[in-house]
């Protein structure tokens, strides 16, 4: 019994009970023999039948499935227990994405065909206004699979050293030297593919000077140099892997910084929630703009502010030329119109960067010239500066058009970064996923809309049975001081607007192993985009319901079958217990699973 006492008085409840549900019970026993056990033979066919397995996978899975049991001793008679089944089920061995896949994809494409797992002000420890700034954040992203790191550049109080801060807010600064030292040391411990750099360069031309003697005596061979100014190309992944590439706009073009000092927004405080506001399907975002815009670029949204004075462009005149030639991966400075902006050259491949605001007018006139534009060429987005909680924007709304570097800010967290950790969770977590055939097709009659009405091409079914854990990673009073907990279960899809859709269980009232055992069906236009959900909050009648783990999977790679889900907590980091047990299955379009 479980006792939780309320004033003079004790409640009791009954002790948890990790059993498995009846649903799960009921695959296992149609597999048993007349002993209540499962064979090998029977064990085989269930893992083909249930699991998704092939005949020679089901073979190694069975024999693996076997020795677990064996080793927990709940084999009976050369037979898998029900209990053994049920372990083996929630082990790691069996969870939703394989973890001995490791990197499959083609990796020797240009970079232009990825998305890549982008930071934004990477050096900050929190909010962006007033935080400190410091290496840390940037040896945690690189832990983490980020391989796009932001530092903003200028000069210290003496203009004679270089800072890395968020300029012209109350953030303290970090040498420049300990950011580079960081990047150094941990660029390759968790990918080993290439780290991209980019700038935002505030310096003098003596400053800058100082800084390319800075990159090339920390980074040496690992720094990667084009051998021509203007790539025709971009390189592979595999081609750059184990080398830092920088990315920046040319010296002559570098332009004075915008204040970050901007007004907190409505959007800002609703992200300062646990877990942030709901995904939506972005149709009212483009409504909105559509209504709002003709699709003009005003000078507004640029990163940059309006053309320098004379003496800008006179210090400018010395910039130097060492700087320049390591920058491997140029910034094309914006011309404001969005034809010129996103032409595509065919002789050169560059950067652009939008501002959130800018490319949601974007994509409202000029949708299918992102796509042309990313098919050669690399596109990053970046919060908008008002967002000084260090909250997100949908990064889908750029993977939709194919946009390689949806920047976010990791230092913070919410629905919209769990979004982006579970697209970066493909491929290995390498930090490169390969963009779908789809977003590459350059035939003007095919030309991938994702805001058209799309026909469905697979339905994905999903089974949420049970989950356990939180007794052993929380305080038995955490969610509820007078019982256990009412755990209720969303699950959704994240993807074009034809497919984000979010569904919820019935609350299981006083239990810290709640069963649920519903299914619910999701048809999916986009597969490819598409990332499936999944929350756990604790349901609170007179206050906000307790957070109680998520985590975000892409589509693509669930395993079908029974699986094991492991959940994260509110900044992404794997909970040490917490795990579901849920079924994925896949069915033709024009079928139905009922």
């Amino acid at each position: 019994m479980t006792t939780y006492r309320v004033c003079c008085f004790l409640r009791r409840f009954r002790a948890a009970s990790n059993e498995p549900s009846e649903a799960v019970r009921d695959v296992f026993q149609a597999y048993t023999d007349g002993g209540g056990v499962v064979g090998e033979e029977a064990l085989r066919r269930l893992l083909r039948e249930v699991q998704g397995e092939t005949d020679a996978g089901a073979e190694a899975a069975a024999k693996e499935v076997m020795a677990f049991a064996a080793e927990q001793r709940l084999l009976k008679k050369g037979g898998l227990t029900a209990e053994g089944f049920h372990r083996w089920l929630c082990s790691d061995a069996n969870a939703a994405l394989d973890p001995r896949r490791g990197v499959y994809q083609d990796m020797g494409s240009p970079l232009s065909h990825y998305f890549i797992y982008t930071g934004h002000n990477s050096y900050l420890t929190g909010n962006q206004l007033s935080s400190g700034c410091s290496e840390r954040p940037i040896v945690k992203a690189l832990l983490d699979g980020v391989r796009v790191i932001e530092l903003d550049l200028w000069p210290n109080t003496a203009k004679n050293d270089v800072e890395v801060l968020h300029g012209r807010t109350l953030t303290s600064p970090v040498e420049l030297n300990k950011c580079l030292d960081a990047i150094k040391e941990h660029a390759f411990a968790a990918s080993p593919y290439p780290v991209i750099l980019t700038l935002e360069d505030h310096l003098t031309p003596d400053l800058q000077a100082k800084v390319a003697k800075m990159l090339k005596d920390t980074f040496r061979d690992m720094l990667y140099i084009s051998e021509s100014e203007n790539m025709a190309e971009f390189p592979s992944p595999d081609y750059l892997k184990g080398k830092i590439i920088i990315s920046t706009k040319p010296p002559k073009e570098y332009l004075q910084t915008k204040s970050g000092k901007e007004e907190e927004t409505a959007e800002d405080r609703a992200e300062e929630g646990v877990w942030g506001e709901e995904i939506s399907d972005d149709k009212a975002t483009a409504l909105q703009m559509s209504e709002q815009y003709s699709g003009k670029y005003g000078a507004e949204e640029a990163e940059e502010e309006p053309p320098d004075g004379e003496a800008e462009k006179k210090a400018r005149q010395g910039a130097d030329n060492e700087y320049k030639r390591l920058i491997a991966i140029q910034l094309t400075r914006r011309k404001h119109d969005m034809d010129q902006d996103l032409k595509v050259d065919p002789e050169k491949v560059t950067r652009l960067s939008l501002g959130e605001k800018a490319y949601e007018k974007a994509i409202v006139s000029h949708g299918a010239h992102i796509i042309r534009f990313t098919q050669r060429n690399l596109l990053r987005i970046f919060p908008r500066s008002t967002r000084i909680t260090s909250s997100n924007y949908n990064p889908l709304m750029g993977w939709r058009y194919g946009v390689q570097m949806v920047a976010a800010n990791m230092q913070g967290h919410g629905r919209k970064l769990w979004l982006t950790q579970g697209m970066f969770r493909a491929n290995g977590g390498c930090g490169y996923v390969k963009k779908p055939d789809i977003l590459m097709n350059s035939d003007p009659d095919k030309l991938f809309d994702p805001r058209a009405d799309l026909p469905v091409k697979t339905r994905l079914k999903v089974t949420v049975y049970m989950g356990d854990g939180w007794r052993f990673d929380f305080r038995k009073t955490h969610f509820d001081k007078c019982s256990p907990p009412d755990f209720y279960a969303r699950v959704g899809v994240a993807g074009v607007a034809a497919d984000t859709r979010m569904e919820q269980t019935r609350v299981m009232m006083d239990s810290w192993i709640p069963t649920w055992d519903r299914e619910f069906e999701f048809p999916l236009a986009v597969p490819e985009l598409a990332l499936l959900r999944v929350e756990v909050h604790e349901s609170d009648n007179h206050q906000k319901d307790d957070f109680g783990g998520q985590t975000c999977l892409p589509v693509w790679e669930l395993r079908p079958g029974i699986r094991s889900v492991r959940l994260c907590d509110h900044k992404g980091q794997p909970l040490r217990s917490v795990k579901l047990l849920m079924r994925f299955e896949f069915f033709p379009s024009s079928s139905s699973s009922k």
